[in-house]
């Protein structure tokens, strides 16, 4: 079960007179985070954002990654971003269970069916280079109930590439756009299309891109409206924001659909 289970659950054993209330104080007190010593894992994160606690696994050990993954999988799906080889090494002994991805080094486990949204989230790179990032942020959006397909090497070095494409981002709710090098896509796509558009610099690029810090500066720059930026290489960060816009988008929708009063069924 995840957090919002175990909360039904306690909820309804209240309500039926099964738990009593000093007894569902207690368990309340217990059920907003998990303890491990060298990390407090934060179990009522999806009740208040919508989006579930993620391990960051780079900085961390192969153990401390595997305890936190494992403890974890315990209760709901699981992902970890940034993972070592090492350290997804030491995960998938621990839990076989658990897919790697190594080009966006990422870690999953999925204990429970996703909720999926209606909604597509659209990822476009520059160039291949920019894939890490971008296969990160499907990963993620993924995970977090949001169908996410990549269009890849589509930079304005050809840009008769990005045009024949055109038809495919058109579809999609929210475009992520992931590029390095002076980091010029975010803006010609933010002029072509009309979704939301969360850019990412990476950290392709010869030494005067800086390591990404370029292609942040163009896109923070871009004379495109609607392009917001996140931090270099952040796919995660970028579909966390994708998902988010998503979501919302479907409840709004789901809201127009309910029958109003007075309205026939």
């Amino acid at each position: 079960m995840d957090i919002k289970d175990d909360l039904r659950a306690l909820l309804t054993g209240v309500k039926a007179g099964d738990i009593d209330v000093e007894a569902g104080i207690a368990r309340l007190r217990d059920l907003t985070s998990l303890e491990l010593g060298h990390t407090t894992i934060d179990l009522h994160r999806p009740l208040r954002n919508g989006l579930p606690e993620v391990v960051y696994a780079a900085g961390k050990t192969p153990d401390q990654v595997a305890e936190i993954f494992c403890r974890m999988g315990a209760r709901s799906n699981v992902l970890a971003t940034r993972v070592p080889e090492e350290t997804a090494r030491r995960v998938l002994a621990a839990c076989p269970e658990a897919q790697h991805n190594t080009l966006g080094r990422t870690l999953t486990l999925i204990r429970r069916p996703i909720d999926w949204r209606s909604g597509e989230i659209g990822i476009v790179t520059a160039g291949t280079s920019d894939l890490p990032v971008a296969e990160e942020a499907r990963v993620t959006c993924e995970m977090f109930g949001s169908h996410a397909n990549i269009v890849a090497d589509v930079g304005v070095a050809g840009l008769h590439r990005l045009l024949d494409r055109l038809d495919t981002l058109r579809k999609a709710r929210v475009l992520i756009v992931v590029a390095g090098m002076e980091g010029a896509l975010a803006s010609v796509i933010g002029g072509l299309l009309p979704q939301p558009i969360i850019a990412v610099p990476t950290s392709v690029g010869y030494g005067a891109a800086l390591s990404g810090f370029a292609a942040l500066c163009g896109m923070l720059t871009s004379c495109a409206g609607g392009v917001s930026v996140v931090n270099i290489d952040n796919g995660f960060g970028a579909a966390c924001a994708a998902c988010k816009i998503n979501n919302m988008v479907e409840e709004e929708k789901e809201k127009s659909e309910e029958p109003g009063e007075g309205t026939p069924f």
